[in-house]
């Protein structure tokens, strides 16, 4: 049986819950607000495209200005070289005998394909896979503060920069990093010093591709940065309005939900649990806010039911079968959890798109 997904020109009223809904108008402002913010600092912008997994959104990105797309995982960046993305960069490190096979007939269909790796293991096998064909481009991922992946000191990058330079099959393509939020000066001092031992040793280091979505309006503080990587943005959440990288009004996505129930005065439950809305909590104390209900928690998610304590707010209360509008707290893992999304302006469906990315994890 086949969803009932809503025509053009239905009420988003009407929409069956839970759903995922974008305005179309402050999509478009986010995306022109980034662009012309790098542009404006002689900075090349690449999305990340883990935060909505549509091809007709980075299609808008890149037309806006964007020199290409970033990608998590091999299956991802499939998807859209089969759309037509011929600019991706993968920032993952990839290993195994399947996985590299993958990226290898990848490479061989895009232009400009580019990976990353933090370790001599993840290089070993990439030059074993790639000896032969089109030479893959590789860039060493550096920790600069974030505490996740990359090398720990210039040293090392410039000891695994050697390696790919060095090996049959891959050219050395710069620097990467995922910094922690407010280290832009880290990120700088490493850059620099791993760019000045790297041309001590006549090695060039064309690329240096810094990122994060909270950062995304500080990125001219990293001035040896050649682009930056965003994902969030695009959207906006909760935790954007919080880091002061946008404001309420620039929120893209809801979540449309249902109230299915009133069991007291004071306890609300939904139909969007934790298939819809992300258990993340990214530092927040409950699972979302809840759009023009202030004082309201969502205190707990089940599979298909989110608990709402009503017990600060004031004013009138929704009833069973009002419809309301959830800010989810990170709108990326909530594009995963949909096979499609509507998008609408004032109110309006305008289009639905799938998610075609969606599950798209090695």
């Amino acid at each position: 049986m086949d969803f009932p997904w809503p025509n053009i020109g239905t009420a988003l009223a009407d929409v069956l819950t839970p759903m995922p809904v974008i305005d179309e108008t402050r999509l478009a402002a986010n995306i022109a607000r980034a662009q012309t913010y790098l542009n404006g600092h002689g900075k090349a912008f690449r999305p990340h495209i883990k935060t909505h997994k549509i091809p007709a959104v980075a299609r808008q990105q890149t037309d806006a200005g964007a020199i290409g797309i970033n990608c998590q995982k091999v299956t991802e960046a499939e998807v859209f070289a089969d759309a037509g993305f011929d600019d991706i960069l993968i920032t993952y490190n990839i290993l195994g005998a399947a996985r590299v096979a993958r990226l290898k007939a990848l490479n061989a269909r895009v232009a400009k394909l580019r990976v990353v790796a933090d370790n001599p293991v993840t290089v070993d096998g990439l030059a074993k896979a790639f000896g032969t064909g089109k030479p893959l481009c590789v860039l060493v991922e550096c920790d600069t503060g974030a505490g996740r992946c990359g090398v720990q000191s210039p040293d090392a990058a410039v000891a695994l920069a050697r390696q790919i330079a060095d090996a049959s099959g891959l050219t050395f393509g710069g620097l990467l990093t995922y910094p922690a939020v407010g280290g832009a000066a880290a990120v700088e001092t490493f850059l620099q010093d791993t760019m000045g031992k790297l041309a001590a040793l006549g090695i060039d280091c064309p690329m240096r591709s810094n990122g994060g979505s909270p950062d995304l309006f500080s990125a001219h503080l990293v001035p040896s940065a050649t682009e930056h990587r965003a994902g969030t943005y695009v959207y906006n959440d909760r935790s954007m309005v919080r880091a002061g990288e946008c404001g309420p009004d620039d929120i893209a996505m809801h979540v449309l939900a249902t109230v299915v129930s009133r069991p007291t005065e004071t306890r609300a439950v939904l139909d969007a649990g934790s298939k819809a809305l992300t258990s993340d909590l990214l530092g927040f104390a409950d699972h979302g806010e809840i759009a023009g209900l202030p004082g309201a928690r969502i205190t707990g998610l089940s599979e298909e039911h989110a608990v709402v304590d009503l017990t600060g707010c004031s004013g009138p209360l929704p009833a069973v079968g009002a419809q309301v509008q959830i800010i989810p707290n990170h709108t990326c893992v909530v594009s995963n959890l949909f096979d499609h999304m509507v998008f609408h302006r004032d109110g309006i469906v305008t289009r639905v798109e799938p998610v075609a990315a969606r599950g798209t994890v090695w």
